[in-house]
């Protein structure tokens, strides 16, 4: 018999409660969208889709519904989340309202996705700037792009639903992530909706995610940029359109190994294999890399494109594939660097990996439901994600700098510092927010939004 060391009072309940809040920690969120002028850029974009005498502006209506989304919400309805607590969200539109908001904007795709997407690129260049050294590209290195699709499975019939590769049924969008290093996570710089039967190595794809991408980028930094993904890139359209002059783009893309790769790989010589390294930079027992570029007939792809070979052996129970030769298993990936180890290089290419995890914590805040049926409808509730998932990013690049709050993953970030209960109290004129003082994480809050406030408000 287990005993209960809880209370064994009975619990009434009672809905009189004044001034309480439920998820009083998105204080932070609120203050995060104030001084990178998210709000404001969104205003002056979509003023065109605001009737004459409405009283909500579409952009309040947009940043609430990225709230509710950034909270865990998953669906339009959801937005009532923030209705129900006006003093901290201010007046939250109805839900036929915001349903009405989002057919204009689907009415007219090329100019609302363009204007979403202009204010989005206004308040990450703030942010940015805000950031400082601890901003993306900073250090002069250059900002990495990640590209990756992944699938969203459908429940029900919706438009361009279809089989997808895996056998599911729903949508493949292509995804593109600004890497933020070991010391945080990542923003979407474009979440590009496709049909479920879309291939993961169409070159139009990548070249289209790729070019919202860059869009997105402070211009004075897009110089600088550094495009990776899998093989499913790894394609001569898309590698040509990549290193077409006056682009400026850099790559690390996963490629196939052909017979030509395999027949050039078998010969060669023990010395030509150099160890590779672990996660944390180390040497790893039991995985190598080599260069073979000199080995192969390369005239028709780009010029200055390496081809760099990883060998390990397979651990312990892991079945080889038939590409897989002389008991190792082998990858393969190009790149434009020219300089540099190869090991740093593999490793650098093989932290790509942080794409599925970027992919995972946007399917948390989001991604991983399409609420509505029209095909253009759903690209816009991506839009919607997209600005969920930046808000969530910079206010942990503005706030919690420094701390490991700073690569808390959307659940984390929930469970510990946004769902935190509170009270509104007013007095001398002020407004006050008060958390439970045996919070374990109340101190953080306090100073992550402390330094928020510090932070200068967009004029």
């Amino acid at each position: 018999m287990v005993n209960s060391t809880a209370s064994h009072c009975k619990v009434t309940v009672s809905a009189d409660g004044r001034g309480l809040l439920s998820q009083a920690g998105a204080v932070l969120l609120l203050q995060t969208l104030r001084v990178t002028g998210l709000d404001k850029a969104l205003s002056a974009q979509l003023e065109r889709w605001r009737p004459s005498r409405a009283i909500h502006d579409p952009a309040k209506i947009i940043t609430d519904l990225a709230l509710t989304l950034a909270l865990g919400g998953d669906c339009l309805a959801d937005i009532a989340l923030l209705r129900t607590q006006p003093e901290l969200f201010g007046p939250v539109a109805s839900d036929p309202t915001v349903s009405r908001l989002i057919d204009r904007l689907a009415a007219d795709p090329a100019r609302s996705l363009k204007a979403i997407r202009a204010a989005r690129a206004t308040a990450r260049r703030r942010a940015w700037h805000l950031a400082g050294h601890h901003a993306p590209g900073a250090d002069a290195r250059p900002i990495i792009v990640d590209l990756d699709a992944t699938i969203v499975i459908s429940h029900s019939d919706k438009q361009h639903a279809a089989p997808t590769w895996k056998r599911t049924y729903g949508f493949h969008p292509m995804t593109a992530f600004a890497d933020h290093g070991a010391d945080g996570g990542g923003e979407p710089l474009a979440l590009l909706l496709r049909a479920g039967n879309a291939g993961s190595n169409t070159a139009a794809d990548h070249i289209e995610a790729t070019q919202l991408a860059v869009a997105q980028l402070p211009r004075h930094q897009r110089r600088n940029v550094l495009i990776r993904t899998d093989s499913g890139g790894g394609t001569r359209e898309f590698l040509t359109w990549l290193t077409r002059p006056g682009r400026w783009l850099k790559y690390s893309i996963g490629f196939t190994i052909t017979d030509d790769i395999a027949a050039a790989i078998l010969k060669l010589p023990a010395t030509a294999w150099t160890p590779a390294y672990d996660a944390e930079g180390q040497v790893r027992s039991g995985a190598w890399v080599a260069e073979i570029t000199g080995m192969l007939d390369l005239d028709t792809w780009p010029k200055g494109m390496r081809v760099i070979i990883r060998k390990e052996r397979p651990h312990l129970g892991a079945q080889l594939r038939f590409t897989d030769l002389d008991g190792h298993r082998f990858t393969c990936f190009v790149t434009s660097t020219q300089g540099g180890q190869l090991a740093d290089l593999e490793l650098r290419h093989r932290r790509r990996a942080r794409a599925e995890d970027r992919i995972r914590t946007a399917k948390d805040t989001g991604l991983r439901n399409l609420p509505l049926h029209d095909f253009t409808q759903n690209q816009i509730w991506l839009e919607i994600v997209a600005l969920a998932c930046e808000l969530l990013a910079w206010m942990q690049m503005l706030a919690l700098q420094g701390t490991d709050a700073r690569r808390y993953e959307p659940k984390r970030l929930r469970l510990r510092l946004l769902s935190v209960a509170g009270r509104l109290v007013r007095g001398g004129r002020r407004l006050r927010l008060r958390i439970p003082q045996q919070w374990p994480w109340s101190r953080q809050i306090i100073t992550a939004l402390a330094r928020l406030h510090a932070l200068p408000a967009p004029t």
